[in-house]
């Protein structure tokens, strides 16, 4: 298992507790992902959102590619797996963009994560274009082909229905090779298809390890049908571990405390609208992002280590941690897990 967390790019995770003590400072961040690697953890995944969704669009939020070029500067092994959205980024600017990014942080160390935009405000505020669903995946497919096509080959050309690139350059490559290594997430058709077709890695929203494993049986059957060989998969989970079991329900009771006046509740049914989940989603999991409570790594060390072995015999290899306060709690699941189940060498 590698061990992930989301670099806290809002200022935390919650969207009923006003204050987690973890502003959306690049201080706060650099010191996060500087110890992060002391500790254990292997890959920090750097969201992309002009807005804050979590507390409130008004509120601060970092931007994801100057920061994740700012951290792969003062990080040694960290993977940065950056997220990146089309309808906000020309695939061949973002090509060369994140090939400069790869070579700053010495190469491997540079992923990212294609999002298809859902938040419709967002693109108005910002003056860029908003489709309906199918039609983001589509343009995706194009984006995709444009960026590799550009990564790979010298003179790349591509006319399609959203891009035409003539006769492009890129250099220097990317130091990865073949590629930077590609994740993305989704649960409906299109988006399912579209990533056992072009993507290395499938990153899901917490659920329980029964339904990570239909899902990851789901999209092995694609990627054998396409001849492709296996991915990677990760999970979103919001960790909390405590001394006792008691303690930590106690934790999720007070998160998980919905105040209709909170502001990052504000644009709750603009995200459902904008997703296409497979079951339900209530508005008291919607306090913690990414569905992230519905994983089970919640209780005691021995408690949270038993479910992250339930996750692995799925063929999860990738956790993708949130936690409040962050650098103390990220301190603590390093200690009371990570450093349990696998060790850091006293010379690292």
């Amino acid at each position: 298992m590698r061990y992930g967390y989301w670099l806290p790019v809002f200022g935390g995770w919650l969207r009923n507790v006003e204050n987690e003590e973890m502003e959306a400072t690049w201080d706060y961040v650099s010191t996060l992902a500087r110890r992060s690697e002391e500790i254990g953890y292997d890959l920090t995944l750097v969201a992309e959102l002009n807005l804050n969704d979590i507390k409130g669009a008004a509120a601060p939020t970092l931007d994801a590619w100057s920061t994740a070029a700012a951290l792969a500067a003062v990080t040694e092994r960290l993977e940065l797996m950056v997220a990146v959205r089309p309808t906000f980024h020309s695939p061949a600017l973002l090509a060369k963009q994140a090939a400069n990014i790869d070579h700053i942080s010495g190469g491997t160390r540079l992923s990212l994560n294609v999002v298809s935009s859902w938040w419709a405000d967002e693109a108005r505020k910002y003056g860029v274009g908003f489709e309906q669903h199918d039609d983001r995946y589509a343009r995706t497919a194009e984006w995709l082909e444009v960026v590799d096509g550009l990564w790979k080959q010298e003179g790349f050309s591509f006319t399609g229905k959203y891009y035409r690139v003539e006769d492009g350059t890129l250099a220097p490559k990317p130091i990865t090779k073949p590629r930077p290594f590609i994740y993305a997430g989704g649960e409906s058709e299109a988006a399912k298809n579209l990533i056992a077709q072009r993507c290395d890695g499938y990153v899901m929203h917490g659920d329980p390890p029964v339904r990570i494993r239909e899902r990851i049986s789901d999209m092995q059957s694609r990627r054998e049908k396409l001849g492709l060989p296996p991915m990677r998969y990760g999970i979103a989970a919001y960790a909390i571990v405590r001394d006792t079991e008691k303690e930590a329900q106690d934790e999720v009771a007070r998160i998980s405390d919905v105040k209709a006046s909170g502001a990052g509740f504000g644009n709750y049914q603009q995200w459902l609208a904008g997703t296409k989940l497979e079951g339900p989603m209530s508005i008291q999991e919607y306090s913690v992002s990414n569905r992230g409570l519905r994983s089970g790594l919640i209780g005691t060390p021995d408690q949270v280590i038993a479910r992250i072995s339930e996750f692995e015999a799925t063929g999860v290899d990738l956790l993708l941690l949130q936690c409040s306060p962050q650098l103390e709690e990220m301190e603590r699941f390093a200690a009371a897990v990570i450093q349990r189940k696998s060790p850091i060498p006293a010379n690292s």
